[in-house]
C-alpha cells in the first residue's frame, strides 16, 4: 500500500499484521480521490477528517494533497501503532484521537473533508455522518465518503449523493453536507 499523489508520492505505507485492519484497495483510494479532486479542485487549505482511520492511509493521502490538517480516529491497538509509524515515516503533522468513533462529543471544529471507512460488518457510516452533522464536525457544504460492502445503501438525512462507485465488494458514496 502506497501514498497514490502528492509529496508523498509512492511512499509505502505500514499496516497492521492480521485481519483486524482492512485498508482501502489502492483502485478504490484512488478512485475516491478522482472524485473529491474533481469537486475540490485542491485540498489546499482543507481541514479533513479520517474515521476507522487504520493506517491512515485516506488522510495521509489528503495531506500528501496539500491538505492544511487531519485529524484521525481510531481505536484498535496494532492500527494505531501502524498510523503513528505512518505518520512519523512521512513526517506528517496530524491529530491522532486515539478513541471510538461513537465517543466523539461535540465537535472542536468543523471539517471540510469526512471520510469513513468503519468495518463493513458495522454499517456505521449513515449512524456517524448523521450524529456527527447534529455535533457540528462537518462544515456547511462539506464532502463525506463513506467506503462499505457493495450492497449498502447509504443515505442519511441531511446530505445529497454526489456519487457512487463500486469496485470489487466495495461501494463509494460521495455526499455533500446540506447543513
Amino acid at each position: 500500500m502506497r501514498i497514490i499523489a502528492g509529496q508523498w508520492r509512492g511512499r509505502a505505507l505500514k499496516a497492521p499484521v492480521g485481519m483486524e485492519t482492512r485498508p482501502s484497495a489502492d483502485r478504490t483510494r484512488e478512485a475516491l480521490f478522482s472524485m473529491l479532486q474533481s469537486r475540490l479542485g485542491s485540498f489546499e487549505d482543507l481541514a479533513i477528517i479520517d474515521l476507522f482511520a487504520g493506517t491512515g492511509a485516506l488522510g495521509l493521502e489528503a495531506l500528501s494533497r496539500g491538505a492544511a490538517s487531519c485529524t484521525f480516529v481510531e481505536q484498535d491497538k496494532a492500527a494505531l501503532d501502524a498510523l503513528r509509524a505512518n505518520i512519523a515515516a512521512l513526517g506528517a503533522k496530524a491529530d491522532v484521537r486515539a478513541q471510538a468513533v461513537n465517543t466523539l462529543g461535540p465537535a472542536p471544529r468543523a471539517y471540510d473533508v469526512m471520510m469513513i471507512d468503519p468495518p463493513y460488518a458495522m454499517r456505521a457510516g449513515v449512524p456517524t455522518l448523521e450524529r456527527l452533522a447534529r455535533l457540528g464536525w462537518l462544515a456547511p457544504g462539506a464532502l463525506a465518503s463513506v467506503e462499505g460492502e457493495r450492497s449498502d445503501t447509504v443515505t442519511p438525512q441531511g446530505f445529497a449523493i454526489e456519487a457512487e462507485r463500486q469496485y470489487g465488494k466495495a461501494r463509494i458514496t460521495l455526499l455533500r453536507y446540506e447543513g
